[in-house]
């Protein structure tokens, strides 16, 4: 075929050119390498930045769960502010600043403008961050709307200076101007402070706005002490629940039942290990000498004398497969930071001030075969608790993944699919949505499958959801008992009424029959209702107490309720 123009007459009698032929080399002309920073420049909505509410939402989230991360790695109680102003029409500057450690001249340009670059993404332990994207995409988002770089204020303890930081956004390199030292002594603490400027964002108060964000992020870090200042001009202040730092997670070797055979196939070209025996005990956890004697009966024909960089991927998927053959402990839990049950009720109860709650801790599961992660489940009934409506109050849930609030994408999230899954009129609750009650869950991982990069929805994995449903039954399970009690004495207490609405009346009537005095009659009447109707004049507390005496027998109950339900 001739690669030149062709001409072809349509029905009308016009001329049309037909498409002309092109070789490959002119087609692989226009072949070009892009940058990390150029997708996400594209497809911002894999970020978190899309809608005009979520998109502010996600800046405020990314700098604060940043925030954080840096105050509980340096031991630090949290003290975080957050400001946004109105400076347009959908424009709204944002400003976040911390008493975290700051961070080092020398980093302050990878930290916020390089994306797939941080601190946190190569290590096996449970933090809020992970991919090294959170603060460099809000420094692209800002760049992208309103084409101005953002501004960063840091002290160290060491050195104080602030800067301009922006992207080189095709070699995803970042951009560091205007940089000024600054005198230690104007800061009251070591610290981290950040403004940006967005576009085509719009502040809310409503369940997915920044009010929300951090009202959840206070209920699941009652360490932090958080404040913000609305476009209104507002102050709300958040303040911390409890005086002591959670615990501090450690980072671990992984543990083979969580391998594929990819990512087995990267760590054995990069370790420093002689044979391959040394790399398994060396890299991962629970691999001891023993178990790799028992690795070599089940897979005879391997040379675990070997480089581990000698390695081929037929070898390393039947090690794959005899990891799975063997016995294994269970992976170590230092490297996860659960948030704590008492932690939860003060901060449930100094948030939503609710009449009834129930908190519950499940043990540590793994998922994947080796990948660990807790639950934690909460009730909130009656108070501030559920959603309030035009038409009264609705049940909601409160998500989070290490203690993150996640606000958006609850359609395929993990934690909503397992408390849809639950009959609620077994607990007490006809119709959730009509209902003032807030179900609280955590998800707490090495590493957590969000099905999303924005990180807004946990994926819908089977053994998350099935613990998530025994945590949430069984805090279920207590307000059941919660609420039978208040209708009991709801019931009580109307027949209480109704009777002693007749006592002077029937008093009166003994009075004449017996020519016995009516006061004395009505005196001892009344000792004999109230006598029957005791309860309802007892101290409340002690049915708190009768209440938690049972409690203990919820978990058994929420796994007859599971097994019922499947």
């Amino acid at each position: 075929m001739q690669l030149e123009d062709k001409q072809n007459q349509n029905g009308d009698g016009h001329v049309e050119a037909a498409s002309r032929v092109r070789s490959a080399d002119e087609i692989f002309k226009e072949f070009k390498e892009h940058s990390v920073t150029e997708f996400f420049k594209k497809n911002s909505q894999m970020l978190g930045y899309a809608g005009k509410v979520r998109s502010l939402t996600t800046v405020v989230h990314e700098y604060v769960t940043n925030s954080l991360d840096a105050c509980e790695e340096a031991g630090i109680l949290p003290e975080i502010t957050v400001t946004v102003k109105e400076i347009g029409e959908e424009k709204y500057s944002v400003t976040v600043s911390d008493n975290g450690p700051g961070i080092p001249k020398a980093h302050i340009g990878k930290a916020l403008g390089s994306v797939l670059k941080g601190t946190k993404f190569h290590r096996n332990m449970q933090q809020r961050g992970q991919q090294g994207i959170g603060g460099s995409g809000c420094t692209l988002f800002a760049q992208i709307t309103t084409g101005k770089p953002v501004h960063a204020k840091s002290n160290t303890g060491k050195e104080a200076y602030e800067c301009d930081v922006s992207i080189d956004i095709r070699d995803n390199k970042p951009i560091v101007a205007n940089m000024v030292q600054l005198p230690i002594s104007q800061f009251k603490s070591t610290g981290l402070e950040v403004t940006g400027f967005f576009a085509g964002v719009k502040y809310e108060n409503s369940d997915h706005g920044v009010y929300e964000y951090l009202r959840r992020t206070a209920l699941s870090n009652p360490h932090a002490h958080i404040v913000l200042h609305a476009p209104d001009g507002s102050t709300v202040d958040f303040p911390r629940s409890v005086d002591s730092m959670p615990k501090r997670p450690r980072a671990l070797k992984p543990h083979p039942l969580g391998m594929n055979v990819s990512d087995l196939m990267d760590f054995a070209k990069a370790s420093p290990s002689r044979k391959l025996s040394s790399f398994l005990v060396d890299s991962f956890s629970r691999i001891t000498y023993d178990k790799v004697d028992e690795l070599k009966k089940l897979v005879p024909e391997l040379d675990f004398n070997k480089a581990p960089g000698e390695l081929t991927w037929e070898e390393a998927e039947k090690l794959v497969d005899s990891f799975k053959k063997v016995k294994w402990l269970a992976p170590d839990l230092d490297a996860l930071s659960t948030i704590g049950e008492k932690q939860i009720e003060l901060a449930m109860r100094k948030i939503l001030n609710p009449e009834f709650m129930s908190v519950v801790e499940r043990r540590p599961k793994v998922f994947r075969g080796g990948i660990p992660f807790v639950v934690e489940a909460g009730i909130a009934y009656g108070g501030s608790a559920g959603t309030r409506t035009s038409t009264g109050t609705s049940g909601n849930v409160l998500r989070f993944a290490n203690k993150v609030p996640l606000l958006f994408d609850g359609g395929s999230c993990a934690i909503t699919e397992a408390v849809q899954e639950i009959d609620w009129k077994r607990y007490g609750i006809k119709n959730f949505d009509e209902e003032p009650v807030s179900v609280f869950v955590n998800v707490s991982s090495v590493y957590i499958p969000y099905s999303g990069v924005g990180k807004q929805a946990i994926a819908q994995e089977e053994e998350i959801i099935d613990e998530i449903k025994l945590a949430v039954m069984e805090a279920a399970r207590r307000l059941q008992m919660h609420l039978s009690s208040e209708r009991n004495r709801s019931e009580q207490a109307s027949r209480y009424k109704t009777i002693m609405r007749y006592v002077e009346q029937l008093s009166s009537d003994l009075a004449d029959i017996t020519s016995k005095n009516k006061s004395e009659i009505q005196k001892s009447l009344t000792q004999l209702i109230e006598s029957k109707y005791k309860s309802l004049f007892e101290d409340s507390s002690k049915e708190s107490g009768q209440e938690a005496d049972v409690a203990g027998s919820a978990g058994e109950e929420a796994e007859a309720d599971a097994n019922a339900n499947n």
